[in-house]
């Protein structure tokens, strides 16, 4: 069963029901439409939900709108809104995902949770700029791509949140290149060697 503990966030029962409502429909179209790794499920509660959750946990506050980037299974962008719902119901919540089945996926979950957020099934260099005041995404793409995409859709004053792996030094290095930005890395509370990517002040050099 998901739990506070489980999660590493204070939250109700509620939402924990409405995060295992997620899990089990995952685990429902995950073999028809590879939403995330098979091997990845047995411990999806940590891989996946904890792993997204530490991410409403940074997010600067007050907030009116997060953007999140490819979100294919939901990882953060499901987790994001169910937890927001309760913790920040005035913030909207923006799923950008260009396969159309799995934005299907993710109204899906959205309609049987009860929760309103909004999917669009299009490419985030195509979508409409979003304005938004958090941009996340998680395993979509190498920092100097990701940043590009972000920019796209974050408020000039807006924060990105990325969870990067134990190559994001390089990846910090090989965004240098490009793009000015301010960085805070803050240790992954699910893998000792991973970060999520605090990033502000972004624009291209």
């Amino acid at each position: 069963m998901i739990s506070p503990e489980t999660l590493g966030i204070d939250v109700s029962r509620e939402t924990c029901a409405r995060l295992e409502q997620h899990l089990a429909l995952l685990r429902k179209w995950n073999p028809r439409i590879n939403l995330v790794s098979r091997s990845t499920l047995e411990d999806a509660s940590l891989r996946h939900l904890r792993d997204s959750a530490q991410l409403v946990t940074l997010a600067p506050a007050p907030l009116k709108h997060w953007v999140d980037l490819g979100s294919g299974g939901g990882f953060p962008g499901l987790v994001v809104a169910i937890l927001l719902a309760e913790r920040d119901p005035a913030c909207r919540v923006t799923m950008i995902e260009s396969d159309t089945r799995k934005a299907t996926f993710l109204r899906t979950v959205l309609r049987e949770t009860g929760i309103a957020a909004q999917v669009l099934a299009q490419r985030i260099e195509e979508a409409a700029p979003q304005n938004a005041d958090v941009v996340s995404a998680r395993a979509l793409a190498p920092l100097p791509k990701l940043l590009a995409f972000a920019q796209r859709h974050l408020h000039p004053d807006g924060t990105g949140l990325f969870p990067k792996g134990e190559s994001w030094g390089k990846e910090l290095d090989d965004a240098r290149m490009e793009w000015q930005f301010s960085c805070t890395p803050h240790t992954s509370t699910t893998n000792a060697t991973a970060v999520v990517l605090e990033i502000g002040d972004l624009a291209h050099v």
